[in-house]
């Protein structure tokens, strides 16, 4: 099937593996809680257990350099797309409270991000994700 949108994950690509998927989990939940039409029906195996509802469409991950990451932040900026953002800071937090406090303290164009995530119409992030690599 062909999505007129597109879920997207970017992750600097030098993260140890444990980072990648830790930032991809973090990130993705964002676009869940803001934008539910995204999630499907719960699921239910053929003994009647029922299972959480998952996302409607694929996620698609993608890697690429600090300064790629950074290059495809300004670009979404720009379009004005909403993003849930990881930094290299929330690595060294311990709650949700410090993590937008770690956030907060630094400007956009300063932001160490290691890792985004967005669900927009698939021209724009194909747009923003130019550069970026799927990841192997």
């Amino acid at each position: 099937m062909v999505f007129d949108t597109k879920i997207a994950v970017a992750l600097r690509e030098d993260l140890p593996v444990w980072q990648k998927l830790n930032v991809t989990t973090f990130t993705v939940s964002g676009l869940g809680a803001m934008k539910p039409e995204l999630i499907g029906a719960p699921y239910q195996d053929g003994s009647g257990n029922l299972y959480l509802p998952m996302f409607r469409q694929p996620v698609l991950v993608f890697a690429g350099t600090a300064e790629a990451l950074k290059a495809a932040h300004a670009r979404a900026v720009a379009r004005n797309l909403r993003l849930a953002i990881y930094t290299e800071a929330l690595f060294a937090t311990g709650h949700d409270e410090a993590n937008r406090a770690a956030v907060k303290a630094v400007p956009a164009e300063a932001l160490d991000l290691v890792g985004f995530a967005l669900h927009e119409d698939r021209k724009d992030v194909d747009k923003v994700l130019k550069g970026l690599k799927l990841h192997p």
